[in-house]
């Protein structure tokens, strides 16, 4: 399965990235329903930070952010399930088939992808946040001579354009 389709099904809800129910149950091959008698089945290997029911508002939420949500799943009177990378790791124990297990494969290649992602945007930030501490003082200078060169310009273009007083030439004449 590419990577590419499975970090597309990969969202931020509760500050935790998560996948729903609804397109793990499509990838898997099975229904939703299904997927989620055998999560109700086995309860106990999904404690709250493996798995979590949306509520009506981050629902609501979700559905108004995210424009690549399934037509039909909108509309559920039920709020999906969510689950964490530890949660979809866990689904593999209820889920024995073959396609559940390389699909399985697929989404920890995808979410280690994506950590390692955060983990060099936090890198970049802090070199960036260094540089902006070591370069602050000269760059406040050059902020200050750039308002001073702008305010100059404006004050020179007031002044140009008041009243003049004296002799006029005519254009044209």
């Amino acid at each position: 399965m590419e990577l590419q389709k499975i970090e597309n099904k990969i969202y931020e809800v509760r500050k935790l990235r998560i996948m729903f129910d609804f397109d793990l149950a499509e990838m898997y091959e099975v229904e939703t329903r299904v997927l989620k008698q055998a999560v109700k089945r086995n309860t106990e290997r999904f404690p709250k930070d493996f798995m979590f029911q949306l509520t009506k508002a981050e629902w609501q939420e979700v559905i108004t952010n995210c424009d690549n949500l399934p037509n039909g799943i909108k509309f559920s009177p039920a709020t999906p399930f969510a689950f964490t990378e530890q949660g979809v790791s866990m689904l593999s124990s209820i889920l024995k088939s073959k396609k559940a297990i390389n699909v399985n494969i697929s989404i920890m290649r995808a979410f280690v992808v994506l950590r390692e992602f955060a983990l060099s945007n936090k890198e970049l930030t802090a070199k960036l946040r260094q540089l902006e501490t070591k370069y602050n003082k000269q760059f406040k200078d050059i902020y200050a001579a750039i308002n001073y060169l702008l305010k100059k310009d404006e004050q020179e273009i007031k002044f140009d354009k008041r009243n003049r007083i004296g002799f006029r030439v005519k254009e044209g004449v």
